[in-house]
């Protein structure tokens, strides 16, 4: 890392380095008789602390050695061991490794590394930290904390280190420790009681000392003062170096301007984005008003063809009596007048015979010219949303890009100049490094989200396979929260078991999260089987997903699935807002629906419906 720093910033840090060296050594070379041995002793302690780190890894057999290209060593904190652990690290390999450090200012951070080193000095919670590192295989190691808390804890006792373990701690995680290991470990609570005993007199011992030499060094003062007029030419140097850290500075702010205009620019596209989602719900609204002129005509055409039906009866009632009216004349020789009246009633019937017609082909006419209109709509539509798709997909791709350069230098200004930087500067370096994940996040759910539906190859899923395999993804969860998941037998559908799997699994993580302070979370999966009463009626699943809650207020549950929709902030429930929006979207690509019923403070149930 600190050559990377060199390469941004070239000679300005180099001449800072070199000049800030000679200073110091200048200033301390007539100190150096008064604590040449306390500088001795804690260089020893500080390369002994690594040496003992580097040892505990090799003397534990680590589960898939022969396939990791590096091994990872974690420091917890602001600790300067980091830096012996670099150097040692470019000297010494472990099992054949290179040797890898990584500094994590936070315990959720932690992850992809073997062994972890934290000081009590800190203050982090040795439980939590265990929590968290619990089933990854993680070795940790720890200095100064309470007899059997960790799994190796050293201490220091005068310019060495003793150290205990706790087995059971490693055997938990899979480790297999050496024998050696267990041979040089305090094996009792009071040995280790007795080591903290001594170190304490040990302490007080050196702050005796230091008194002493506190008079040795005021006898030094005046020779210092005597170096002050070197020392101001030294001062010359480094205010030359300061202009130069001006110039790098001016450098940072135009990044930051340029930052600004990415963020602009993203904030146009979202517009953009925004606009062509007005225009397809326009566009949807049209259709839906097109398909009820048709559902329209469809019922006068049924009349008419009911009216036609009702004529037909009518003219056979009527043909019976001109039987009758035949039989009648020929007996009563009035032949020629019965004609001329079934003449009128036949012309009658085929003028309107032929008038229905005539409306029926207008009417078919007019349904044909409807169902191109639709066809037409359809075909824009399916285009404007393959636009939209591939807008979404490139524009999240090449926001990865700019993203990534900023969280690069966020991480390289952290590691190699956090430490100068006041607790405001600090603060706003966190702020950034925590909107850039969150833009990260956002931009990865958008990409996924684009990606949804478009693989229309579907087999049969066995739904309840896909619960039992969530529920051991859920392990850590579950165990953490006490949550329980049940389910009744579910059947075997139709469809993609990938997006069916993200749709169970979003909604019963929003089960899980979105519940009270004391509450115990149970989720309970069942499903139904159920046939539309329709035309052309067809059978198909209702699924149910009933949690206990928080539940949702119902003037939201109309924009519940709409894309990066929050009804609570980012420090209450953490999230993106998309989860929802996937399973909408998923539900639509199976031909199926999704809807809610929910009362604040006891809970929601999802429904959603797949086609047999």
């Amino acid at each position: 890392m600190m050559n990377s720093s060199c390469k941004i910033f070239d000679i300005p840090y180099s001449k800072l380095h070199v000049s800030y060296m000679l200073f110091l050594l200048f200033s301390i070379f007539n100190l150096a008789t008064v604590w040449g041995q306390d500088t001795s002793n804690e260089e020893v302690k500080r390369v002994q602390r690594a040496i003992f780190i580097n040892n505990f890894a090799q003397q534990v057999s680590w589960p898939q050695i022969d396939e990791m290209d590096s091994f990872k060593i974690g420091v917890l904190g602001p600790d300067r061991t980091i830096i012996d652990l670099k150097s040692m690290a470019q000297k010494r390999k472990i099992f054949g490794k290179p040797v890898e450090i990584i500094r994590f200012q936070f315990v959720k951070s932690i992850k992809d590394v073997q062994l972890l080193y934290v000081h009590n000095k800190y203050n982090y919670d040795i439980n939590y930290i265990l929590s968290k590192i619990s089933g990854k295989e993680i070795l940790l190691v720890t200095e100064e904390y309470d007899y059997n808390a960790s799994m190796i804890n050293m201490v220091n006792v005068g310019t060495s280190f003793e150290y205990e373990i706790n087995t059971d701690r490693i055997n938990n995680e899979g480790f297999v420790t050496a024998p050696t290991l267990k041979q040089y470990a305090v094996t009792s609570s009071q040995k280790w009681k007795g080591l903290y005993k001594s170190t304490e007199d040990s302490l007080e011992k050196v702050l005796d000392q230091n008194e002493e030499q506190k008079e040795v060094i005021k006898s030094k003062e005046e020779r210092i003062k005597q170096q002050e007029e070197q020392i101001i030419d030294q001062e010359k140097v480094i205010d030359t170096i300061k202009e130069d850290i001006s110039e790098r500075n001016k450098w940072i702010q135009k990044l930051s301007t340029e930052s600004a205009i990415q963020e602009k620019k993203y904030e146009e596209k979202l517009l953009i984005e925004k606009e062509l989602e007005k225009n397809i719900q326009d566009q949807v609204a049209f259709i839906k008003t097109q398909e009820e002129s048709i559902r329209i005509s469809a019922e006068e055409i049924e009349k008419q063809q009911e009216f036609l039906k009702e004529q037909n009866n009518q003219i056979k009632k009527q043909e019976a009596i001109l039987q009758e009216k035949l039989s009648e004349i020929e007996d009563q020789k009035k032949i020629n007048w019965s004609l001329i009246a079934l003449i009128l009633f036949v012309l009658m019937c085929g003028g309107f015979i032929y008038k229905s017609y005539l409306n029926k082909k207008r009417l078919n006419a007019e349904l044909a010219m409807k169902n191109r209109e639709i066809n037409e709509q359809s075909l824009v539509l399916e285009s404007k949303n393959k636009e939209l798709e591939q807008f979404a997909y490139i524009a999240s791709h090449d926001l990865q890009e700019p993203l990534n350069t900023i969280s690069s230098f966020i991480g390289l200004i952290s590691e190699d100049y956090g430490e100068s930087f006041d607790e405001v500067g600090k603060e706003s370096l966190n702020f950034i490094k925590d909107a850039s994940i969150r833009m990260k996040n956002l931009i990865d759910s958008l990409l996924e989200y684009s990606r949804l539906g478009r693989v229309r190859e579907f087999s049969d899923v066995d739904v309840n396979k896909v619960v039992e395999e969530l529920k051991s993804d859920f392990g850590n969860v579950l165990e953490r929260t006490n949550a329980k998941i049940n389910s009744e037998r579910l059947p075997v559908v139709k469809g993609n078991k990938i997006e069916l799997r993200l749709l169970i699994q979003n909604l019963v993580s929003n089960g899980i999260k979105f519940t009270g302070k004391d509450v115990v979370p149970e989720i309970h999966i069942a499903a139904i089987q159920k046939e539309t009463q329709e035309q052309g009626s067809s059978k198909f699943w209702e699924f149910s997903v009933k949690d206990n809650g928080i539940g949702i207020p119902e003037i939201h549950k109309d924009r519940i699935f709409a894309i990066f929709q929050r009804l609570h902030s980012r420090e209450e429930y953490p999230g993106t807002g998309i989860g929802l929006a996937h399973c909408k979207k998923i539900i639509e690509a199976h031909g199926g629906e999704i809807w809610l019923e929910s009362e604040e403070g006891k809970g929601t149930t999802f429904y959603f419906t797949i086609p047999e």
